[in-house]
Formats: C-alpha cells, sequence, structure tokens
C-alpha cells in the first residue's frame, strides 16, 4: 500500500528517487506510464498486469477506449530501479508531466503519482478547496 506524500529532485539525468519505504514492495522494477490530471503513474508489475488486463479488454469498437488504452499503454515503460533506489524518468514521459527539478511522489493507494512540485501544489490547494462537493457526489458511490 502506497499513501503519502515525498518531495525529491530529479536529477540531471533523468533519474528520480522512490520513497525509501516502497521499495521493499517493489522487486526492483516497476512500470512507470502518462497519468491522468498532468502526472505520471508509477505501479508494481502485479498492479499494472491487472490495470493493462482491464484495459486490453475495453471494447475496440469505442473510440474512447482506444484512445486511452493507446495513452496508457502505449506510454508505459519498465523501469529497473537502481541500486541508489532511483529510476530513470523517459525524455516523453518527463516532458508529457512537465516535471521540472522539484517532485513530488504521492502514494494513492495501489500506485504512486509523479508530479512536478508546483503543478502538485496548485492541483492540491484547488481539489482541497472542493473536496466537500467531491465527497457529496461520491457518497452515491459508497464513499
Amino acid at each position: 500500500m502506497f499513501i503519502g506524500e515525498f518531495n525529491y529532485k530529479i536529477d540531471a539525468k533523468k533519474r528520480l528517487a522512490v520513497p525509501a519505504k516502497f521499495r521493499d514492495d517493489l522487486d526492483g522494477k516497476v512500470v512507470v506510464t502518462r497519468g491522468l490530471d498532468g502526472c505520471l503513474f508509477l505501479y508494481q508489475l502485479d498492479e499494472w498486469r491487472k490495470l493493462a488486463e482491464k484495459i486490453s479488454n475495453l471494447p475496440l469498437s469505442q473510440a474512447d477506449a482506444r484512445s486511452f488504452a493507446r495513452v496508457m499503454l502505449a506510454g508505459a515503460m519498465e523501469v529497473e530501479i537502481d541500486s541508489s533506489g532511483r529510476i530513470l524518468i523517459p525524455d516523453y514521459l518527463k516532458e508529457y508531466a512537465d516535471l521540472k527539478k522539484e517532485i513530488t511522489i504521492a502514494g494513492v493507494y495501489n500506485r504512486m503519482e509523479i508530479w512536478d512540485k508546483d503543478k502538485w501544489e496548485d492541483y492540491k490547494e484547488k481539489t482541497e478547496s472542493e473536496v466537500g462537493d467531491i465527497a457529496e457526489e461520491l457518497k452515491e458511490l459508497g464513499v
């Protein structure tokens, strides 16, 4: 389970540390892909396989399903965690999420999200101010 917020710096070689408390659960490899809301998603291999299976079963006849599959699956990259606990962020993913120097990694239960720190702070501020309305809408889902 991944929870919490962690701030790091991405180095000149595009390497980013994975929070130490999460590394034991990752078996040396993870999948990083385009996420939603302008961030990257980072998954354990088993969690990624579950999600990829669901995405691959979306109906090919629906344009939105094809588009979502392309963004998530074609954008994915399996990366190794080096001996210092870092991963290499591919250029196309770094550009997609507009990652600069300061990074926030947010644990969101079954995945981590990798955000440019300023974008994360803006997103968090906006979302926190709307959390009551969001909770009201989610009550129909049993949350």
